[in-house]
């Protein structure tokens, strides 16, 4: 019997993913969670088979909770399910331990076919990410500029990118607004932008929104 986590702050989404986990999986054990804390409390304190994860959720940022998960639980399969396009962050969340990356608008068949083959000890990973892995070896592939910035220099960009002022990204992700701030002005440097309407229309050009 598996024993498999959910973790996402759509009730209807945890509602969904169970419903199709329990057609593939009748005897499975499944429990759900609907924020980073409360989920690396349970991964912490419980025995689980697989975790199946939003990357954006209430309180940490996904990529920290995934790193500390894995520093912690090494062997743990850990997918993530998640509304952003693979382009933006596939490669980012399988950099930081993930075993998979699917977006949320997969196919039920590729999500159970993802969970199979995890559960067996190996990476998930698409044709469109085998393709984009493929073509980091390529030293003339184009490097975009914002695929530069550190994991949480791009959750700050896509928070801004998304209308969240300084004080709300610091009250989402639990950093002070000083180091939000610090992190904002970095990725301005980095990415040779001016004003949060550069950076909204920069995001939007490169599909991060």
């Amino acid at each position: 019997m598996y024993r498999i986590l959910i973790a996402d702050d759509h009730t209807i989404v945890r509602k969904g993913l169970k419903q199709i986990l329990l057609d593939a999986f009748p005897s499975a054990f499944i429990e759900e969670t609907a924020d980073a804390e409360d989920l690396l409390k349970r991964v912490f304190s419980e025995d689980w088979d697989l975790v199946i994860s939003d990357i954006s959720m209430p309180g940490r940022s996904g990529l920290d909770v995934l790193q500390q998960i894995r520093q912690s639980h090494p062997k743990l399969p850990i997918l993530i399910l998640s509304m952003y396009p693979e382009d933006q962050y596939a490669i980012r969340v399988l950099k930081a331990g993930a075993s998979g990356y699917l977006n949320k608008n997969s196919a039920p068949e590729e999500l159970i076919k993802a969970i199979n083959h995890v559960l067996l000890g190996k990476k998930y990973i698409t044709p469109s990410i085998a393709e984009k892995l493929a073509a980091g070896f390529d030293q003339d592939a184009q490097k975009f500029t914002h695929e530069s910035l550190s994991d949480r220099e791009f959750e700050v960009l896509k928070l801004l990118a998304a209308g969240k002022s300084v004080s709300e990204i610091s009250e989402q992700i639990s950093l002070s607004a000083s180091t939000i701030s610090t992190y904002r002005a970095r990725i301005m440097t980095k990415l040779n932008l001016k004003t949060n309407a550069d950076l909204t229309m920069y995001s939007f050009e490169n599909k991060l929104i």
